[in-house]
């Protein structure tokens, strides 16, 4: 089964949300590290429930880029300074969508487009330095669906 999460909802891991194929499921993780696409839930018991792969839901996006690496670079510095959650590329940035962004990036001579895609920001200092060393790896969560059955769930990215 798949759940398609926004950034927001892979960081939100208590409350109700609906898999790809409409049905509803119960989030109740432990505090910590946000889900990360490719994540599977998996049952904690034997009640024939299906494994969940969550996977980054389309959203409204903008798409930045620029023909100067240097203005681009500028770019990426002056939205790190507002704590603008980032998707980093060599040739583009990708942030959410934001009409007060939107005009400041085209001001300052960048090519902004509005995008529905995946969006997967860059983890902030500490959360990247938590996610290495303790989240990803041998950490069990549950989650329960709206029926009550529980599921663990290792994360780390499903081959």
């Amino acid at each position: 089964m798949r759940l398609p999460l926004t950034a927001d909802q892979r960081t939100s891991l208590r409350g109700h949300r609906r898999s790809a194929c409409g049905r509803d499921l119960v989030l109740q993780l432990p505090r910590g590290a946000a889900l990360e696409p490719g994540d599977l839930l998996l049952p904690e018991s034997g009640c024939g429930e299906p494994a969940v792969r969550v996977e980054a839901a389309p959203e409204a996006v903008l798409r930045v880029r620029s023909a100067d690496p240097l203005g681009l670079l500028q770019a990426a510095y002056h939205l790190g300074n507002r704590h603008v959650a980032m998707e980093i590329h060599a040739d583009r940035l990708i942030l959410p969508d934001d009409s007060v962004l939107a005009d400041l990036l085209r001001r300052r001579g960048l090519e902004v487009e509005r995008l529905q895609a995946p969006f997967r920001p860059e983890p902030g200092a500490y959360e990247g330095q938590f996610h290495r060393h303790g989240h990803p790896h041998g950490h069990h969560d549950t989650h329960g669906h709206h029926h009550g059955h529980s599921h663990s769930q290792p994360h780390g990215d499903a081959p």
